[in-house]
């Protein structure tokens, strides 16, 4: 029988390591080809995302403690264009979770931050998620689903879900936006799918500094 855990601390070299492996490994990968100019892009983002720099400086009072890495976003930025799989393999953008505050993030079974959080991020889940907000846990191990699941299991972790990005290019994008140096990597994304903050490395998902975090960004609070 798995047993669910409370994450522990995460220490230096682990965040180093991950962010190593996340670097290298992400160069490896394809990337994603921006289809934009920068300037239409920016101009599209300032009109998605009306209202989401104030939303970010209203939640700063949050980012302290155990997410005080995250960093608030300073410009309007439409977190748009991530593509994925759900278990079964249908495809996942960020539409389908509209209207809702998501936490986005990117995990491995190859990094060892990634697998510490993940029981921390699936409590976050089951003490917050509802129709107001969602953690949305990516895996972008490459080749078939069956080691992803089987960790899943392992460790039960089941209120997240299994979703994929086996190409990798979700890493790919945030790391080219400047978003993602390595993994873990998570961003707070509004119901209009607007960036309100980002962080590289892990973070205590479960304790009550995240929690204060995610039902500010959701309520408005």
């Amino acid at each position: 029988m798995t047993e669910k855990r409370r994450s522990g601390l995460f220490p230096t070299k682990l965040v180093a390591f991950a962010a190593v492996a996340g670097i290298v490994a992400g160069a490896a990968a394809v990337y994603v080809k921006q289809t934009m100019s920068g300037n239409a892009v920016e101009a599209a983002d300032a009109a998605q995302c009306e209202g989401s720099v104030a939303r970010a400086e209203a939640i700063t009072p949050y980012l302290k403690g155990d997410v005080a890495a995250m960093i608030p976003v300073s410009e309007p930025k439409l977190i748009d264009g991530l593509t994925f799989q759900d278990k079964a393999g249908a495809p996942m953008t960020m539409s389908n979770f509209a209207d809702k505050t998501v936490l986005i993030n990117l995990w491995a079974t190859w990094c060892v931050p990634c697998r510490e959080e993940m029981p921390a991020l699936n409590n976050l889940q089951e003490a917050a998620g509802g129709d107001a907000f969602q953690v949305l846990a990516i895996n972008i191990d490459t080749g078939d689903v069956e080691k992803p699941q089987t960790f899943l299991e392992e460790t039960g972790v089941d209120a997240l879900g299994l979703y994929r990005d086996a190409s990798m290019g979700v890493f790919n994008q945030l790391k080219r936006e400047g978003l993602a140096f390595g993994l873990p990597v998570t961003l707070l994304v509004d119901g209009k799918g607007c960036l309100l903050g980002s962080m590289n490395g892990p973070a205590v998902w479960d304790g009550a500094d995240a929690k204060a975090l995610v039902m500010a960004a959701a309520t408005g609070s």
